[in-house]
Parts: structure tokens; sequence; C-alpha cells
């Protein structure tokens, strides 16, 4: 039961050959694609997480998780070039492992793009929130800016911010490649300034305890700034525009995770030398979980005057090493570049529920497309609640590390797919080969793994509910309504330029 119900291959390559892209991307372009596609919300937002949950070490953790997201790319990027349609991770696992497979990575891709576009709402709010207070000198009061555990009620300005933006996707209104590109351009020049006026002040005790919680601490922190780096796939969904593939899908991907990578440790030694970055601890030496009650009290007795406190970490190291303009600065370039991510990743999961719509896993009715803005209206609309009701009542942390539970699942399951379709298809045209397969698939699940069951016990709690929720779907629903079950295998022509939905360039 677990294998049956196959979609064939075949089927879905016809929808890609419907029409071909035109090859004209090198490995510089590339590398660039990458890097706009990766640099972003995580360094934003989850400084202070990693920091409270490794100090010093997260610097490590950006290595540890860069790496994973470097072999798990190369997979990834053998199925892209192979199976270039919409549906991702999706219609990889369909087309190689079975329906039941295939909807668990759908079911779990909702993880991935649904709450972590809630994780990017809270974060939006708390760099909003420390602009009106440090530019205007309005302070928002905590019951208003915070969900429970933080201390507060509402996530409010969170909660708005997700829901204007299902209002702009009900509209129709997508941002555009030049758009997207100015977008880039102030990340990273944020972050480039930061780096610039950050490193040249750090001070090398802060360094120590370099590890104040042990390689566990690294660990943890490492699952969770594994969100940093999500969009790296972007790459591969360009493998069927890329010349000479297999020489430059590797320069590209690898080259740009190295560089984020190395961009991502200049920043928090940035962070960890000129402010200090070392946890909060209870009197017993335990860390203080990031987001919970307890550490809202802590944060509380010492005036917030830490960066693990800060829910706008960069902004707040700006503010604290005499930057006040530059840390507002850097405040105003993440309010006005984390909007878009939030619609991209919106946009991404409605995507994925209307491919699972059509193949008749979900509801048909969900797919329906508004008669004036030629919108899913409905998925979109269901989806903007509950992305607004993750933003409101969630800490950030907590919603990055759900997310991640769902993407490391879906990348674990592409690289055994990888794996499993070179033994059953050997002889199937692969534009791009991932080298050393045996090698490098194992490694990308056991990386995939090893991050996974590094999240909180109560992340993974919450992964198994909503596993145990999924299969109770497909069987009481999806199973009895499935197309492919019924015997029909539809090949939609539209799919072959469909924006790539693993993770769009949204980081």
């Amino acid at each position: 039961m677990i294998f049956d119900r196959v979609k064939p291959l075949d089927a879905i390559l016809a929808t890609a050959e419907k029409k071909s892209l035109h090859r004209s991307l090198g490995a510089f372009q590339l590398t660039m694609l990458g890097i706009g596609a990766i640099i972003g919300t995580g360094i934003f937002v989850l400084t202070a997480e990693a920091a409270q949950k490794a100090g010093p070490g997260m610097m490590l953790s950006f290595v540890i998780a860069g790496f994973v997201c470097a072999v798990a790319a190369l997979c990834y990027s053998e199925l892209a070039s192979m199976v270039p349609v919409s549906g991702s991770a999706y219609t990889y696992t369909y087309a190689v492992m079975g329906e039941m497979l295939a909807w668990m990575v759908g079911w779990a891709l909702v993880l991935e793009y649904a709450v972590a576009a809630g994780a990017v709402s809270v974060g939006w709010s708390g760099y909003f929130v420390g602009l009106l207070d440090s530019v205007l000198g309005i302070e928002l009061p905590l019951a208003l800016t915070a969900g429970p555990s933080a201390g507060g009620i509402v996530n409010l300005p969170a909660m708005i911010i997700a829901l204007l933006v299902t209002g702009l996707l009900v509209l129709g209104t997508t941002e555009s490649a030049r758009v997207n590109a100015i977008l880039v351009l102030i990340k990273v020049a944020a972050l480039t300034l930061f780096v610039i006026l950050a490193v040249p002040v750090m001070q090398m005790e802060n360094f120590e305890p370099f590890a104040p919680l042990g390689f566990a601490g690294i660990s943890a922190a490492a699952a969770s700034i594994f969100f940093a780096y999500v969009g790296f796939d972007a790459v591969s969904t360009a493998a069927e525009e890329t010349q000479n593939p297999q020489r430059n899908m590797p320069i590209g991907l690898i080259g740009s995770l190295a560089i984020c990578t190395v961009f991502y440790m200049l920043v928090a030694a940035g962070v960890i030398g000129s402010v200090g970055a070392q946890p909060l601890l209870t009197p017993e030496g335990i860390g203080i979980a990031p987001g919970s009650g307890e550490m809202t009290a802590a944060c509380n007795a010492i005036a917030n005057n830490t960066v693990v406190c800060s829910k706008e970490a960069l902004a707040w190291t700006m503010r604290e090493i005499g930057w006040e303009k530059v840390g507002d600065l850097i405040g105003l370039a993440a309010g006005l570049a984390l909007p878009s991510v939030i619609l991209m990743m919106m946009y991404g999961q409605t995507r994925i529920f209307f491919v699972m719509s059509r193949d008749g896993l979900l509801p048909e009715k969900l797919s329906t497309v508004h008669p004036k803005f030629k919108t899913p209206h409905i998925i979109t609309i269901i989806t903007g609640v509950f992305v607004a009701m993750f933003a409101a009542f969630f800490p950030v942390g907590a919603l990055a590390d759900i997310s991640n539970s769902g993407t490391l699942f879906a990348f674990a399951m592409v690289s055994i797919a990888v794996m499993v379709l070179r033994r059953t298809d050997p002889n199937r045209v692969r534009p791009f080969r991932t080298p050393a397969v045996n090698i490098v698939a194992p490694i990308s699940i056991l990386g995939c793994l090893y991050l996974f069951f590094s999240l909180s016990g109560y992340t993974l709690l919450l992964f198994v509910g909503w596993a145990a929720l999924g299969l109770l779907v497909y069987f009481a629903y999806s199973r009895g309504a499935s197309h492919v079950g019924k015997g029909h295998v539809e090949v939609h022509e539209d799919d072959a330029d469909a924006p790539p939905t693993s993770v769009p360039p949204i980081n």
C-alpha cells in the first residue's frame, strides 16, 4: 500500500516536453541566483534565537546547516533537471515512491510554506515594532506584539501583515523580477553595512566560552538556522535553463552556499564580538527555551539588555555600538524586504495545494479560480487565515523550527527518491546527475535526520501530530478521491513553465 499508485514519470515528463526552456544560465548567474534566494529572512530574524541556543558556537551551526543544504541540493538538482514541472518534492515523490508518500511530502510542505510565512510575519513584526520605537518613539504594548508564550496576548502587527499579503495574492498582485532584484540588493547592502561596522569593533573575550551549552546547543542552533538557507533549491529548479548543467549546477549550488555561509559567519561574528551573545541560563545552568514565558521574564529582569532578548537582533546590535541611524536603516531594510518573502511563501503554498487539488487528493473546489482576479482565491484565503493565526500566537523560533521539520522531511524523501530512481530507471535522461550519488544521497539523508532530531521535543511532537492528521485525511478522503487511483492520469501543458514551487527566491 505504501508504494502503490505511482504516477507515471512519462506522463509527468510529457508535461515538461510540451515547452522547452532556453539554456542561458552559466555558473556565475546560478551563483548570483542562489545568493539572492538564500540571504535574508533567517539571518535577520533568527540570530538571537541561535545565540540563545549555542552562544558564540552558532558560527559552527551555520557551517553545519550549510553543509547539509549542499548535499541535499545536489540530490534535489537531479530530480529538478529531470522533472522541471510544478509540484516540487511532492511531484518527484509521486513519480518514484507512490501516492501515499507523495501525500505525506505535500502535507509536510504545508509546514515549509505556511508555517514559514508565519515565522517571517513574526520576524517582520519585531523589526516594525523596533523601528516605531526608535524613529517615532511609539512603544506598542507587549500584549499586542507577542503571543501568549512570550508574555503577550496576540502579535497584532504580524497578523495584519499576513492578512494584507493574503489580500494582495487574491487580487493577483505578484512582485516582478525587477522589484525582487531591488529587494535582494537592499537585503545584501544592509547586511554588508552591518559587517563593515560591527567586525572592526569585535572583542575576542566575547567569544568565551565558545560553546556554553555544549555541542547539543550547537546542533539545536543548526537545526533552527537551517531556516536561513531555505531558498537554495531555487538554483535546482533552474536546471533546465542552465548551460552545461553537469558542470555549472554544482558550481552554482556549492558556490552560493559557500558565499552565504561565509557571509552569515561574518554577521554572526559581528554580533558576538561587538555585543556578546551568551545565552541566558537557569540557576541550574540550563539554557532557557527561546520564546518561552521564562525567557520573557529573564529578559525583563535584565531590561532586555542582551542580543538574545532582541526581536530585531541586527538593528539592536547597531544601536548598541553607537550606530543608531544605521540600526534604523537595517530595520527599515527588513521592513521593506520581508513582506515580499511572506508573499512568495504563501504563493508557493497555494501552488502546492493547487497541484494536489488537481490530482484529486484535495477537494477540487479548492482550485477554483476567481472569475475576475483569475487567482485560486479559496485556497489563498484559507492559507492566509492559517498563516495569520500562526503569526498571531506563536513565537518566531517555534514557527521556524516547525517549518524546518517539514522541509527536512521533504528533502530526505527527495534524496531517497534519487537513489531509488537510479535503480528502477537507470537509462532515463538526466541533464544533471548527482555526483557520487551512493555517497552524497546517504549523507544528505543522514544530515537531514541529524538536524531533524536536533529540533526540540515540542517541535517533533507537533510534526508527529501533523503527520498523523495527514494520514487520517489521506485514508478518510484523499485515497478514495485520487485521480491516479481511479485510473485518470492527466498531462497539463501549462506546467512546463510554471513558477518553481520548491522554494522560490524568497529568503
